[in-house]
């Protein structure tokens, strides 16, 4: 089974990041870049199909293929899957991020149409955006059928059966392969890279492709801080302090 995954740098959740000077881009300048938590599903999903394509068969599993698009800094964000255990990575080197999810799926559709994949695999979504575009559209692209925000899945010869959680209930899907899945939390477990795959990462091919971007559909006009929380005070103390609150909540919250 060959299957390719498609990741995301994004800046760690828990680093402060600040607006650029430009006012419509982040200063990059001592953020922590990492890889897309929800692209570790995939890795982590697509290694484990790997694995049990080729139990019993030694090295006979296939080939996991990671692709991103980026700047070169995304090298070592490949290297994160490597060490994970993928067989080689691809950068699509790009001088920036587009705005518009097409673009992003463009670049990827034309990497990936060639290249013989079973299964194409992505994280539900990029924590940095929230688009949630770029998987399906990649599916359109390829003509493949695509199922998304997948949390259980099973394979079976050229047939799979996937399940995403809607409102009230379970989706279950069948599909044909080859297709393209998205993949949300519960769907596995990522494992953390051993030494000994950090390592063998560094050796592992990772060939890197200048591209050239279409015209962004979307523009960043502006980027701007959320508002600074006000400060709290206390009103009194016990049940006496109830009429106050609820007053305060109504004419000056007006949330009741």
């Amino acid at each position: 089974m060959k299957i390719a995954v498609c990741i995301k740098r994004v800046p760690d959740s828990e680093t402060r990041v600040k607006i650029a000077a430009d006012g419509k881009s982040l200063d990059e300048a001592g953020v922590k870049f990492i890889l897309n938590p929800y692209d570790e599903f995939a890795v982590e999903e697509a290694l484990r199909r790997k694995e049990q394509a080729g139990s019993g068969q030694g090295e006979g599993g296939g080939e996991v293929v990671v692709v991103s698009l980026g700047p070169g800094a995304a090298q070592e964000t490949i290297r994160t899957a490597l060490a994970m255990g993928a067989d080689r990575g691809v950068l699509l080197q790009a001088d920036r991020i587009p705005a518009d999810g097409f673009v992003a799926a463009q670049a990827l559709a034309a990497e990936l149409k060639d290249g013989g994949y079973d299964l194409i695999l992505f994280g539900k979504m990029a924590i940095d955006d929230y688009n949630h575009q770029v998987g399906p559209m990649v599916a359109e692209l390829l003509g493949l059928p695509c199922v998304t925000a997948v949390t259980h899945l099973d394979l079976a010869g050229q047939t799979g059966m996937a399940e995403r959680e809607v409102e009230g209930g379970v989706e279950v899907c069948e599909f044909p392969l080859p297709a393209v899945l998205t993949v949300d939390k519960g769907l596995n477990e990522p494992r953390y890279p051993a030494l000994k795959g950090i390592m063998t990462a560094k050796r592992k091919p990772l060939d890197v492709r200048p591209v050239t971007l279409a015209a962004d559909g979307l523009e960043v006009v502006a980027m701007t801080p959320p508002p600074e929380r006000k400060e709290g005070r206390i009103v009194g103390e016990g049940a006496a302090a109830v009429p106050e609150l609820v007053r305060l909540l109504r004419e000056e919250a007006k949330v009741l």
